[in-house]
């Protein structure tokens, strides 16, 4: 086996796992609070968390190489998080091959999870594909002809900040209209006029036969799916991969609704069709990611 540590660093769990670099094997796993805003000596202690799952995952195997993923822009040296205002405070500049005495690489999460679909889930062996979570907010990332999309400073992929709506507020990278508000947990209240908190509970009132629930998600769907048809005739993938926390949890009402309308909206020239898959990794599409992210340059020392 050529083991590896995969850090998936969430907002508010820390998912870790060693993994088999060789064949993709999943030998344990865990998971710690992250902690977030706590320091220990000036030190975020997510980093002494993190620093303290290492240890426990090496137990008995000598030092090995770690990939991390985060929220932000990820420095293109791949040492560190560049840029991730209001949140994972102490990120931005920690240098983590420093932070840790060892060979790091850090990558952005939404970047990761799409790693890992393409190296084990469901776009695996697929070198055209992009993907979108669905959650608070609204991530994603591209991979295009076998090369992850980083852009000049690692912004490239952040499909949930783009305008399905001209006249509509900005969010808070200052896009009109974006598909985040459109469809993320994090403006549902406004949405909704305060009647929903989650968008799982307005999925539960569709259940239920709510037709203001059921307009309000459909007004969400008809944008994310213009959103993807658009994406679809950028970015010419051959897997759409949907996932996050609202995929799972409104499944049956997101995927044959969602294919429906891209029946109507996708550009099909000699009637070539993307596929549109739900992740297949779960929680684990991060962890997994982190660990293909250093066999991508397995000979880079970032210490």
């Amino acid at each position: 086996m050529s083991p590896a540590i995969g850090i998936d660093l969430g907002g508010t769990n820390i998912k870790a796992a060693l993994i088999d670099r060789d064949s993709g094997a999943l030998i344990r796993s865990l998971s710690r609070p992250t902690c977030d805003g706590e320091f220990v000596n000036g030190v975020p202690r997510f980093a002494v968390i993190v620093a303290e799952i290492i240890s426990e995952l090496e137990s008995g195997t000598g030092q090995l190489p770690v990939g991390l993923s985060a929220p932000g822009l990820a420095h293109p040296n791949g040492r560190s998080i560049t840029w991730m205002p209001g949140r994972m405070h102490g990120i931005e500049a920690l240098d983590w091959p420093n932070q840790l005495d060892r060979h790091v690489r850090v990558l952005n999460d939404a970047q990761a999870a799409l790693l890992g679909e393409v190296w084990l889930g469901a776009a695996k062996g697929c070198r055209d594909a992009f993907m979108i979570t669905l959650g608070t907010g609204v991530g994603g990332a591209v991979m295009s002809g076998g090369q992850l999309l980083r852009g000049a400073i690692g912004r490239a992929g952040h499909l949930g900040h783009i305008t399905v709506d001209a006249l509509g507020e900005r969010d808070v990278f200052n896009t009109p209209g974006s598909l985040e508000a459109a469809i993320g947990n994090q403006t549902l209240a406004s949405r909704t006029a305060g009647r929903y908190a989650t968008t799982l509970d307005l999925i539960d009132a569709i259940r239920t036969g709510d037709p203001e629930a059921a307009a309000v998600w459909q007004k969400s769907l008809h944008q994310l799916a213009a959103a993807i048809a658009s994406f679809i005739n950028v970015l010419d993938p051959a897997v759409v991969i949907v996932g996050g926390g609202i995929a799972t949890g409104a499944y049956d009402l997101l995927f044959a609704p969602l294919q429906s309308l891209l029946d109507q909206f996708e550009w099909r020239p000699g009637s070539h069709q993307i596929k549109l898959l739900p992740a297949a990794l779960s929680d684990h599409a991060g962890t997994f990611g982190s660990v293909h992210n250093l066999l991508l340059d397995p000979s880079h020392d970032s210490r």
